[in-house]
């Protein structure tokens, strides 16, 4: 019976490839989950519980589609990771402050729908090294590590249709806020 249990848990874990959209990422770890209803629009059909993105754990399980998992893990390979360097040891923990959510942009009344709550959005709070240190986007975006988070930023403009940050506006002061929007004149980067 345990070997069947490990035998069925390993053929659920996948790296989203496997032929429609290019090959697996090693480094991505994702489980295919039932799809995600919700009211309004809110839903996820392509669900996916992701755990690690380039060899990077999430800070906590983040239900999103497979488009979100892929940039996601494009941006870390070729932004965070390069920007922190060997600093600290390296990367190794992404902070997640919001993943699938059935909300509103900006949870305001009569707003559009969020990316979020359709799994094609994260919002990323901070960036935990090896050593323990934590580069937090509130307190270093205009401190000691604006450097290297304006590097991250500025990556994830193409690996994601919508970038915003802290000089976005004053709901992002405290994190990144990353999706999957196509727009027809390119990525929305602020």
């Amino acid at each position: 019976m345990r070997q069947l249990i490990a035998g069925l848990a390993l053929l659920t874990m996948v790296a989203c490839g496997g032929g429609d959209d290019g090959a697996d990422l090693p480094g991505l770890k994702a489980v295919k989950r039932a799809p995600v209803t919700g009211p309004g629009g809110c839903g996820v059909g392509d669900a996916y519980v992701v755990s690690e993105v380039a060899g990077v754990r999430l800070s906590r399980p983040s239900i999103m589609t497979m488009q979100t998992a892929r940039a996601l893990d494009r941006w870390v390979r070729s932004g965070a990771v390069p920007a922190i360097g060997r600093r600290g040891g390296g990367l190794v923990e992404l902070t997640v402050a919001a993943h699938y959510a059935c909300r509103t942009r900006n949870s305001r009344p009569g707003a559009r729908l969020s990316e979020h709550a359709q799994g094609r959005a994260i919002d990323i709070s901070s960036f935990v090294l090896a050593s323990g240190e934590r580069i937090s986007v509130l307190r270093g975006w205009r401190g000691e590590d604006s450097r290297v988070l304006r590097r991250m930023h500025s990556a994830a403009c193409g690996p994601f249709g919508t970038v915003l940050g802290p000089d976005a506006d004053r709901h992002h002061q405290d994190h990144f806020h990353f999706d999957v929007a196509d727009y027809r004149s390119g990525p929305y980067c602020r």
